[in-house]
């Protein structure tokens, strides 16, 4: 689902008032949103709040996801489903043990 004129043109307004590394940080946001959007429409059959005899299950709410980059973290809501699952491909399961400590466990 891509951005409409009048989300775009806020989102370029808050885009004006931060610094560069907000700024970064926040596209890279938005564009991480937009392809977990995408690809839960893929994999339901339909968009938001559309119908379809396509349609495989329905869209039932979001959960907060956050995703560490090196433009900082981004915070993404990921689409719940009422049968079956879906997790975005962009995002990596949750980890259990931190790649430092997996190190620091290696080397002893």
């Amino acid at each position: 689902m891509a951005l409409d004129q009048s989300a775009l043109l806020a989102l370029l307004a808050e885009l004006k008032l931060t610094n560069v590394t907000d700024r970064i940080r926040m596209v890279t946001e938005t564009l991480y949103q937009e392809l977990i959007d995408a690809e839960a429409t893929a994999h339901i059959g339909t968009g938001r709040f559309e119908r379809s005899d396509d349609r495989t299950t329905q869209r039932n709410g979001t959960r907060p996801r956050v995703l560490t980059t090196t433009a900082g973290d981004l915070n993404l809501k990921v689409p719940k489903l009422r049968q079956g699952s879906f997790f975005s491909a962009f995002l990596e399961r949750c980890r259990r043990v931190d790649q430092a400590l997996f190190a620091v466990v290696m080397e002893a």
